[in-house]
């Protein structure tokens, strides 16, 4: 079970943001994105899922080139998770999870039982089942992020596709987004998302891809692609990777200027 992008360029009708891009995401696997802002990492991601056209090269989805599948049949193999955002209209938790079964059910078709049981399962798989009757509109930033975790994983997906999950979210919801990812890799799920952190890839990943501007710059686990030269190519600054004396996880501290120190 693999999404893998094979040679890949990718952009918007005759402006090619990437190119040359190999990367494949197995089960139970996270791998990170990385990369500058305007360096493609949506534009990838928009690709990955079959909303845009491969400029060069293919996705393929389990061997098969997913130009060739139905856009009902990527729903039910790959799930989407964007950024968390306040929502307008006042639907309940369990009734925008439920939204997810769109590719299970007709256009015009009323959720089943089963559905629901799905959309309950989701919301239980992510421990947010209390969350259930609220107001979506009335629930935290990082209540909001688990519910879209939780629509999309009321697809029933295989791979998961996360749009900067953690964005916005203060730094406790941060922590408990990233451990319900690692659960869901865990429970066989393959996840890949995208972060402008990279202690995030410490945290969570079992592989990290740096996209610079053209293309890939590093794909590999995390000790081997976060490194300093590597952050210094791509975000333009002096950053020291240390590792943390419990845990034998790392941090990554940038290198501030003398100019920008306090006096002391």
């Amino acid at each position: 079970m693999s999404l893998a992008a094979v040679g890949l360029g990718f952009g918007y009708r005759d402006k090619l943001v990437g190119q040359g891009v190999d990367l494949e995401l197995k089960e139970r696997e996270v791998l990170c994105l990385l990369g500058p802002n305007g360096g493609g990492k949506t534009t990838l991601m928009k690709t990955l899922l079959g909303l845009l056209a491969p400029l060069q090269g293919m996705v393929r989805l389990d061997g098969e080139d997913i130009s060739t599948w139905s856009r009902a049949r990527l729903a039910r193999a790959i799930g989407y998770v964007p950024q968390a955002h306040a929502a307008f209209f006042p639907f309940r938790v369990i009734d925008i999870v439920v939204m997810g079964r769109s590719a299970h059910i007709g256009l015009f078709a009323a959720p089943s039982a089963e559905d629901l049981t799905v959309a309950d399962r989701a919301l239980a798989t992510l421990g947010i089942e209390g969350l259930r009757d609220r107001t979506y509109t009335e629930i935290s930033g990082g209540e909001r992020q688990l519910v879209l975790i939780a629509r999309a994983l009321a697809q029933e997906p295989r791979f998961l596709v996360m749009d900067e999950p953690t964005a916005s979210l203060d730094f406790g919801n941060q922590a408990r987004v990233l451990a319900r990812i690692r659960d869901l890799a865990a429970a066989g799920m393959a996840v890949l998302l995208s972060t402008h952190d990279p202690d995030h890839v410490f945290q969570c990943a079992h592989r990290a891809a740096l996209l610079g501007r053209g293309g890939l710059i590093a794909l590999g686990r995390p000790e081997e692609v976060i490194t300093p030269d590597n952050l210094r190519r791509i975000y333009g600054i002096e950053v020291r990777v240390l590792k943390l004396p419990e845990g034998g996880t790392h941090t990554c501290v940038p290198v501030m200027e003398e100019r920008f120190h306090s006096p002391t």
